[in-house]
């Protein structure tokens, strides 16, 4: 088979597709045939070895893949051969808070899912939405999978609520379908016209342009009569604007951050965060039992992922090169077809 393997902090250079054997399954192990994956902003962090975890160097990188069971070992129950199946980031993590002892994460302490076939245990897959494509239901693992744990673990958005999600990378995406599904008033930002006009169209409420509105915490305020949001979505950092938008009993979920640019690694003021009176919680992700719960709102609502654009496997440097380039839309992904 072949197989694509990291040596971390090297970039692009670091990233070779390689031939190895097909791997067997042990106890409690499956062998899944992947048929898509998906990359984003979080590869462009392990690539360039700027990631919060550890990286092996040799490691199958990828965290995101879907495929089918080809074969199963010992003591094997959850899934079967012919099963349709997505890999969950943390197969460790299989229900109630994030600890260390299920922090091994695919594609960086451990062996990921960018190779023809992978083996992974068995609690670590879960079934797939029947009307999803294998392409669509690679979008999942991390950026659906953090959006619903970002939106639910807090309290589902209730009818009325109003959620404000940061910019219009993939979990924000998520976050804008999976709480207009609750019947939540969505506000989002995002850098130019274009990208407004494609939010409205998938359900977003307002859209404030933050470059043209830099201090955009006071466009959120107008927007709310001045009380706040219910929830704020923060995948970028620094958080004083999340904090100044917010209600003071509502919530800001930080989802992730960069430190590019000059506001990057900007410390947050500590007067701003008690003036918030919020709740501040961070999101790793989500467990697999989010997984599941969030499958089943997919499936009910046929909930279908944005896709930017899909890349042959072959092609995984050009789809990294991609994702750098920025100004996409959605997910890119990685066929196996």
């Amino acid at each position: 088979m072949k197989s694509y393997r990291l040596d971390p902090g090297s970039g692009l250079a670091g990233l070779t597709l390689q031939d190895r054997d097909e791997p067997e399954p042990g106890r409690g192990q499956v062998v899944v045939r992947i048929r898509a994956n998906s990359i984003g902003f979080r590869d462009l962090m392990v690539l360039g070895g700027a990631y919060v975890l550890p990286v092996r160097p040799g490691v199958v990188p990828g965290c995101e893949g879907a495929g089918e069971v080809v074969a199963v070992g010992e003591d094997v129950t959850r899934v079967a051969p012919g099963d349709r199946v997505a890999a969950t980031v943390f197969p460790r993590w299989l229900d109630g808070p994030f600890t260390r002892e299920n922090a091994a994460q695919l594609g960086t302490t451990i062996d990921g899912v960018l190779t023809e076939y992978a083996l992974l245990d068995e609690d670590g897959v879960v079934p797939i939405p029947e009307h999803l494509s294998f392409e669509e239901a690679a979008a999942l693992p991390l950026a659906a999978v953090t959006a619903w744990n970002a939106l639910t673990a807090g309290g589902a958005p209730r009818p009325g609520s109003t959620v404000l999600t940061l910019g219009s990378g993939a979990v924000s995406l998520f976050v804008l379908r999976f709480a207009k599904l609750g019947g939540a008033r969505v506000i989002v930002t995002t850098s130019g016209a274009a990208k407004a006009e494609r939010l409205r169209a998938l359900g977003a409420d307002e859209v404030i342009n933050y470059r043209e509105s830099p201090a955009w915490a006071e466009d959120v305020r107008a927007l709310t009569g001045g009380r706040g949001v219910d929830r704020v979505i923060d995948a970028t950092g620094p958080l004083t604007q999340s904090l100044k938008s917010v209600a003071p009993d509502g919530e800001v979920v930080f989802v992730g951050y960069s430190l590019s640019g000059a506001e990057g690694a900007k410390p947050v003021d500590p007067a701003t965060l008690f003036m918030a009176g919020a709740v501040l919680r961070r999101v790793a992700t989500g467990s697999r039992a989010h997984f599941l719960e969030m499958n089943r709102a997919v499936a009910t609502h046929r909930l279908r992922p944005v896709i930017d654009r899909v890349f042959p496997f072959e092609q995984v440097p050009d789809a990294v090169a991609y994702c750098e380039s920025g100004g996409g839309f959605g997910k890119v992904i990685i066929s196996h077809a």
